[in-house]
Parts: C-alpha cells; structure tokens; sequence
C-alpha cells in the first residue's frame, strides 16, 4: 500500500498532506497538522485581564482577530457595552488584518500557482520577465504594506496590536493620522485592483490549462458578516446550506447546538461539521451570501463573478477571486471609515470585572473566530478557541481526494498531483499556528 506524503509550503503554519493508495486506488487523502500549541493550557489560571495581549501570540498573522475577539469575550462576561467610536476603531483593524491577509494569500502565496513558480520573487530575478511582471512582488507588497500600516494605525502596532481593551480603546485616530493613512490606501487600491485583474486572467489560464477549477460539489457555507457591507467585527454565525439558502443563524454562545467538533487521531488540528456534512468558512463562503458589498469597486467585481460562476459557487479556485473581491472592498471601506472623525469622542468605558462566562465572535479572514472563557475568582478557569481553518477540515480533505483521484491511476502517479495538492490547500488559506494553538 503505497503512502504519498507532501510537505507544504506557503501556508501559516506546519502541515502536510498524506494520500494512501490501495491496488491503484485512493484510499485515504490526509491533512495532517504537524506542530502543537498548547495555548488552552498555557492560559489556565491566568488573570482574566490579561488575555488580550496574551491570545494574539496565537499567530503572528491572526493576532488582531485573537485580540479582537479576546476583549469581546471579557465585555459579553462582564456585561460592557463599548461605545461607537471604539468599534468603528476595531472595525478598522480587522479591515487592516483583512487588507494585509487577502494580499498574502492572493499575491505572496498563490500567484506563483498561476505562474509555474515557487515564489513570486522569482520574477524580479529573472532578466527575461517583463516590466509589468518584474514588478509583481514590489506592487504585492506595496498593498500589504497598508493593511499592516492601518492596523498599526488603528491597534497601536502591527503584530500583536494592544489598542483595544475592555470597555473600548485605548485612544482615537488623530485628524493627521487619518488622513496619511488614507492617503496611503488611496494610493494602494488602483494597486490592488491592477493585481487582481492580473490575477483573475491568471486563474482562467491556469483553469483552462488543467480543465479543472478544483472540487466544485456543493458544500455548506460559514460566515459571521451580513449580506451587505460586511462587518468583520462580528455579529451573529450564519450558515448557508447547498441549495443557497441560509438555514442557520444563531450567536456564538450556541454554536454547539449547530457544530459538531470532533478530534482525529491522524492530526493536531480538529475538524467541525454541520448537520449536513462538509462545511466551508473562509472567502467563498462570505462572497457566497453577499447580496451587496456596497462600496463600488467591490460590487462591480462581485457582478463579474456572479455573471461567470453564479451563486452559489463551489468550486475551491474560486476561494482566491473571493479573496480579490474582499481586498478591494476592504480598502474601500477602510478609506471611507478613514473620512470620518476618529476622535473627540469617549473612547472607553468604565466597568467591574466579574466571574463567570463569556463569548468572543469575529470574522477573521479564514472564517469565524470564537473565543469562549469561564472565568473563576477573576482567572481564566477555561479557556476554549474556535479557530475557522477547523471548519474548513473536511472540505480540504474531499478536495484532496478529489485532485488525487484525478492523478492517480493503477498505473501510474501523474506529477501534477504534488502541485495540485498545494494548489488545493492553499486555496483554503489555512492557519495551522491557530489550528493547533
């Protein structure tokens, strides 16, 4: 019985995929996470206060979500409510982390798929690349650059922002400020835009050269962001079932009546079902349920994909131009927020700490975020994070076995299938640091 077994790359985190072969046959096709965390534990009996400048070294990429929905949970235990001005303010560090998050997983992680390549930098490397694309990865990184600028502007720094606190923020954004920072996005979204429509040309090539978009059966979508102009600060867990309509909604404190978790023996990180199965979370499912984006470059992409794939669309290549339209909208929606007053307001409010429990929600770029503590004599007496690459699990592992199926034969392995399996995973975008905290 032979066992394939692929390192990845170019992924947040350590894993690999093993794809075991029987008589010719696709027996089993594997995501294995490789590394654990702990992090559950390490927070046992720590003071409830200090989670938020704990959880986000969670990840490094993810540490904004972490944070964001760390305070969340202590307000929803403590019974705080905190005012406009600091969820406007939180609202843009998500849109920073998703800015900063969409241009990696598009330009940094994916393109060189498109391209043949194992890192865009080649392209600047090489003397017969023309200019448009020997300028690929200084554009790509010219885009990212902004959302980890905003989220520095909006969070106090970058990786493992502090700005948020229980009852608020700890200040506003400046008139100056704001209007550099806005500056900087201006500049950036014809730059994005450029990128992406590059991009989208490449995915149809790369398509049309495989005959194939990835596992396009229909599958359950996850997302934590309404229908139109989405809020990535989180409110409720909608669940989209195969058929296009949502089924589900329901807040973070009930996701156990709808989700099923479970842990393998074969991996370090979870997996998550809905009633009916297989589940997505991530950029598809989010696109999936937009009725609108609402800002105006974001709503003309959306069209386009909606007139070339329809709704909903399942094919997993299709989670990359997802992430396109969110890039986009992010930028837009993060300029507009940019043109508005960010201080002169209360930024906090007071409160008293107390015992007992509490739900965090967010939508980070991978998919919903939860973070759930039951607190006891003012420490965390559990701690439990609900990470979205975990609900993506399942889809990862029928879309593998979907690519091995397509190269594997009783005669031979095709050679695609190590560049397919990366392909498919990379599509799901999925942080194993946070899969295993």
């Amino acid at each position: 019985m032979p066992t394939l077994t692929f390192p990845l790359s170019r992924i947040e985190g350590h894993a690999q995929v093993v794809i075991e072969v029987r008589a010719g046959q696709v027996a089993s096709a594997r995501f294995q996470a490789t590394e654990f965390r702990g992090f559950e534990h390490f927070v046992h009996r720590v003071p409830a206060g200090q989670m938020p400048v704990i959880v986000p070294r969670i990840c490094g990429v993810c540490s904004t979500a972490h944070h964001v929905a760390s305070v969340k949970a202590l307000e929803d235990a403590y019974g705080v409510t905190p005012p406009p001005l600091a969820v406007r303010l939180r609202e843009l560090m998500m849109l920073g982390q998703l800015i900063q998050n969409q241009a990696t997983s598009l330009f940094i992680f994916t393109m060189p798929d498109r391209l043949g390549l194992t890192s865009i930098l080649q392209l600047a490397a090489e003397s017969d690349t023309d200019q448009v694309n020997a300028e690929v990865a200084t554009r790509a990184l010219q885009v990212r650059k902004a959302g980890t600028d905003l989220i520095t502007a909006a969070g106090g720094q970058f990786i493992h922002p502090v700005k948020a606190v229980v009852g608020g923020v700890t200040s506003g954004i400046g008139s100056e400020q704001a209007a550099a920072m806005r500056a900087e996005l201006v500049e950036a979204l014809p730059v994005a835009c450029a990128l992406f429509d590059t991009y989208w040309e490449m995915s149809v090539a790369m398509g049309e050269r495989l005959g194939t978009w990835g596992d396009d059966a229909p599958a359950c979508y996850i997302a934590a962001v309404a229908d139109c102009c989405p809020s990535y600060y989180g409110d409720v867990i909608r669940v989209m079932c195969r058929d296009g309509v949502v089924r589900d909604t329901f807040p973070a404190h009930d996701f156990r009546l709808y989700l099923a978790y479970e842990q393998t023996d074969y991996s370090y990180a979870g997996q998550t079902r809905y009633r009916e199965g297989v589940m997505r979370a991530n950029s598809l499912a989010r696109i999936n349920m937009a009725r609108c984006m609402g800002t105006p470059l974001a709503d003309q992409y959306l069209a386009r994909f909606r007139t070339a794939f329809g709704q909903p669309a399942h094919a997993i290549m299709l989670f990359d131009l997802a992430r396109g339209i969110e890039l986009v909208y992010a930028l837009e929606q993060a300029i507009d927020i940019l043109g508005e007053p960010l201080d002169g307001e209360d930024a906090d409010v007071s409160y008293t700490p107390r015992d007992g429990e509490g739900y965090g929600l967010v939508e980070a770029p991978r998919g919903p975020l939860i973070h759930h503590y039951r607190i006891e004599d003012g420490l965390i007496a559990q701690a439990e994070f609900v990470i979205p690459t975990v609900h993506n699990v399942l889809s990862i592992e029928r879309a593998l076995r979907v690519a091995a199926e397509r190269y594997i034969s009783a005669e031979r392995v095709d050679m695609e299938l190590e560049r397919a399996v990366g392909r498919v995973v990379r599509a799901f975008d999925p942080c194993i640091a946070c899969a295993t905290h």
